[in-house]
This record gives structure tokens, sequence and C-alpha cells, in this order.
């Protein structure tokens, strides 16, 4: 019998294997853009090997763990209750890459990590995480979490508990790493915070320790060594004044397990690698962290942190989705001719790129924005509290379409679970609804406006990036009407009591933020592309336009060198 032969061993393109750092034509010029020169160099080899990584064997290990996704046992062969979530070799893998390797949730809070003299910016943190999560989505929440939670911990917490934790939540070692996680929503509240019902009652034979009592029902990395959660002390006022902010242990000092249990873990659309589960918590051990009654205030620290990671997650998967769909098209043919020669799918990728690079630019603008506030600098705190959540709300929804559009670019196969495509998707539509549903973050957006006085920083900023885009006279006055007519609505919007407007607005501040930052950013790296590009953000999502004109602007391969 004859050996069947593939006619077309192309026929559906592979991109795996290929590094997704130096695939990125972008990604190292706009590096040395935001980051110090130093800092540049620095990273250079870590993006090198995290981009070989990401683009092969992170990936191989990424698709197995979502195969195979963490499972809980309750007890051990012998009938000790001992809860235990199992996870697969895989993700054991990945864990050590992220936790260890490349340091992604120690990186901000100790010297010296990847061999760098000091401490580290947050924009390493932030462009390695850009490359790892094109991989792999679902672990970055614990990474995010372990990251948050030790950041309000050592902004908040008795010196006492965070000379107590702060090591081994910064440890380079998975073996003695403690994780981190957030505990906050129930099943009778969700984002009404002012309804949590779980109770803290002093323990009155230790004193600064409270029992903890009640449900939370969505906790993700449930296992983890230490959880912030939110719970009313008894006798506290009813409402948001009454929560106070804890800290959760999940073994206490003495080796015992802390009297909480794992009721199941929920069987998820996507981030299915990584184990969210429902807590029951029955008298367990917590610590008051902060001032009591403060606990949302205090909490919001640890939520801003991870909105702003949701952001990054979310850039990173459209950057995935839009380079897997230009590779297709450029290696894919039909009717005889490429697909990216097709001036339908030119368009549609013109789309894509468009969101793609919004969100990487504000990946870039608000980790600067966090170093400057962090450092102290004037006005930096309200530039970065508007920042968070425009990145959150806008870039979350837009990478629900672009990586749904470029699963289509794959055609068939592109629905396929053999290929990315898939976990994208379905990852993709999380980012909407972690750390607040697009609705709860754009009505942020108006608060951020009404109290920390955020609309005039953004203005000042916008005014800033303006002058050092070196824009033509047509140019400037494009850009300054857009800005104004954006300030307009947001203002009009946070002073309109039904706050009916303020997903219109959030979307508007977003669009002009990033397309000012990317003409900002074709002057500082000598890449004009980004000020095509930062022209179109402005024509076909923030000025008026007529749907149904006959004009089309023709898209060059050129244009799509992305």
């Amino acid at each position: 019998m004859a050996a069947i032969v593939n006619s077309h061993p192309l026929a559906v393109p592979d991109r795996h294997g290929g590094n997704l750092f130096e695939t990125d034509p972008h990604l190292a010029a706009l590096l040395r853009v935001y980051a110090p020169a130093a800092v540049a160099a620095h990273l250079q080899p870590f993006l090198q090997r995290l981009g070989a990584l990401a683009g092969g064997e992170l990936d191989t290990l990424a698709g197995v763990a979502d195969r195979h996704p963490p499972t809980l046992t309750h007890r051990t062969r012998s009938g000790l209750d001992q809860q235990r979530i199992e996870k697969h070799p895989a993700y054991v893998q990945m864990e050590r890459l992220a936790f260890e390797e490349f340091a992604l949730a120690a990186i901000s809070h100790q010297d010296g990590v990847l061999g760098w003299n000091g401490r580290l910016p947050p924009i390493a943190k932030y462009a390695l995480t850009y490359l790892f999560v094109q991989a792999e989505f679902g672990l970055c929440c614990p990474v995010s979490m372990t990251d948050s939670l030790t950041r309000t911990l050592k902004k908040f917490g008795e010196p006492a508990l965070v000379e107590r934790y702060l090591k081994d939540l910064c440890s380079l070692d998975l073996d003695t790493l403690t994780q981190g996680a957030m505990f906050m929503t129930e099943q009778g509240a969700g984002s009404d915070i002012s309804a949590t019902e779980t109770r803290a009652v002093p323990d009155p034979s230790q004193p600064g320790v409270y029992r903890i009592h009640g449900d939370k029902w969505f906790c993700s990395n449930p296992d983890a060594g230490l959880a912030m959660l939110l719970a009313r002390i008894e006798g506290a006022p009813e409402g948001m004044k009454g929560v106070s902010l804890f800290l959760l242990p999940r073994v206490l000092s003495d080796g015992r397990a802390n009297p909480y249990r794992i009721i199941r873990l929920k069987d998820k659309m996507g981030t299915r690698s990584m184990a969210s589960g429902e807590i029951r918590l029955e008298g367990a051990e917590a610590y008051l962290v902060g001032e009591a009654g403060r606990g949302f205030v205090h909490m919001a620290d640890m939520v801003n942190n991870s909105r702003l990671s949701n952001g990054v997650r979310a850039a990173g998967l459209m950057r995935r989705a839009v380079a897997e769909a230009l590779h297709i098209a450029q290696h894919r043919q039909a009717f005889g001719q490429r697909l990216i020669d097709m001036p339908l799918m030119r368009r549609q990728l013109a789309k894509l790129i468009q969101f793609s690079e919004q969100a990487r630019t504000m990946v870039f603008q608000t980790a600067e924005a966090l170093r400057r506030s962090d450092a102290g600098e004037e006005g930096a705190y309200s530039l970065l509290r508007i920042l968070t959540p425009l990145i959150k709300f806008r870039a979350c929804r837009d990478a629900r379409k672009v990586t749904g559009d470029a699963m289509e670019v794959r055609g068939g196969c592109g629905y396929i679970e053999e290929w990315s495509d898939p976990r994208l998707v379905r990852d993709a539509h999380l980012g909407s609804i972690w750390e607040g549903t697009s609705n709860i973050v754009a009505l942020d957006v108006l608060r951020a406006i009404r109290r920390d006085n955020a609309l005039v920083a953004l203005q000042a900023h916008w005014a800033v990036l303006r002058q050092g885009a070196n824009l033509s006279t047509q140019d400037a006055e494009l850009f300054s009407g857009a800005a104004a007519r954006a300030a307009q609505l947001a203002e009009r919007a946070a002073q309109q009591g039904t706050e009916v407007l303020a997903r219109q607005a959030a979307s508007a501040l977003y669009h002009v933020t990033s397309a000012t930052a990317m003409a900002w950013e074709a002057a500082q790296a000598a890449l004009p592309r980004r000020l095509r590009l930062a022209r179109q953000v402005l024509q076909h999502r923030v000025l008026p336009r007529d749907p149904l004109s006959a004009d089309v602007e023709l898209v060059s391969e050129d244009d799509l060198a992305y």
C-alpha cells in the first residue's frame, strides 16, 4: 500500500516554537522609551529567555494544564481530614518559572531580583508579565494576588505581621514560597461590599486575634498560604463602614490547619489551569490589617493593583491573538493568494492591531504612573487613580473582541482546542469580570474624577504627551480637539446623578489617552507607524464618523508590521 503524502504541509501555518519577544517589533523599542537605559539593557536576556519559553515550552505546559485542571481531595487514604488541591505537574512547572526564575511576584518587593543592583521599577514586572501571559493566563492570577497582597500588607499591616510573613511571600523557592489570595466575594453580596455578612469575633484568649465565621463564594488560589479577606467585626455598624480587612493564614504558627474548609472547586469557562473555590470559615484565626471599619479602603489598594494586572494580562492576550492572526495571514494561501493580500483581511487585521496596541501603550503608561506615584511625585497618584480603572475597563473588554476575531483568521482550526485560540477566547472573557465588572469599573472612573481630581491630572498628562509628540499643526488640532471633547463628556458624566454616561466617558478617556500616548511614543522611539495608529484611534473610536460613508481607507502590508 502506497504511503499517503501530505501535499500541503503548511496548509495550516503553525507559529509554535517562535520567540514571542524577538517576533514583536515594538516591545523592545517601547521598553527603551519607558525604562531607564540600564534597566532596559539588563532585562534583554530575561525577555529573550521568556520569549522563547512563551513561544514553545511554556505554551505547551499551558495547554496541558488547561486540559488537566486541579482537583480537590478532602481526606488522605487513611481517613485523615486533610484537604489538598492536586495540581498537574505542568502547572507546577509553570509556577517554578513564574515565581522562581522570573520572580514575577517578588520583583517589586525585594532588592537584587534578576541580578539587578537594587529594586527594579514596575515596568520590569509588567513587561515580563506581558510576555508570560501570552502563553499562560490562569497562573498570572495567583502571581498577581501574591504581589498585591504583599504590597497591601507592607502598606497597612502591623510591623510584626510584616516581619512574620514578608520573607516567605518574597521567596524565590517554590517549596518555601507563601502564595497570596483574596477572599472578598460572598454569594449574597457580589460586588456590593457593604452587604458583607462574614463576621469577625475578637478572641479573648489571644489579643489581636479574631475568629472568622462565614462563607466566601469565589476564591481563586483557595489553598494559598495567606489570604486577605473582608469581614464585619462583631458589633460594627451595617454598611461599608462596618467592614474591616483581615489577614488569614492557611496554617497556624503551631503547624495546625486553620479551621476553614474549601467546599468545592469551581468548574470555570476559562483559567481552567488555576483553582478557584468556595470557602467556609469556621472560627478561622485572622489578624486585623489597618484600621477597623476601613476594610474596603485598604482592600481597594490590593484591588487596584490587581486591576492593573488584569489590564496587563488583557493586553498580553490581545498581542498573542494578533500575532497568531498575522502569522496565519502571511503564510496561509486561499483562492490563489495569501490571506494578507486580501483587502478585507487587511482591514480586519488593522482593527485588531489597533485595539492591541492601544492596550500595550496603556500598560506602559500606567506602569510609569505607578512608579511615579510610589515615589511620591505630585499629581501622580491622581493620574494612577484614573488610568487603572481605564485600562481594566476598556482593555479587558477589547480582549474579548480581539481574541474572538483573531480566532476567525485561522478558520475552522481556530475553533479546535489543539490550538491556542479557544483558550485565549475563554480566558479573555474573565478579565471584564474579575476585580469588578465593566459597569463597576466604569463607575470607579467617575469616582476618581469626583474624589481624586483625576480628570485634571489626566488633562495635564495629555498636554505633556502632546508637547513631547512634536505634532504637526493639523495633528495638534486633531488631538487637542478630541481631548477637549472627551474631557467635557467625562466632566458631565461625573456631575450627572444618573451616571448613565459612565461607560461612554470611560471609553472616550481611554481612547484619547492611548492615542495621545502612541503619538508621543512615535516621536520618542522613531516609530512613525504608531502615529498613524494614534490617528486611526481618534478617527474610528472617538470622533464623529458616518457609518454609511463609502470612503474606504486602504491598508498596506507595512501598516500590519506589528
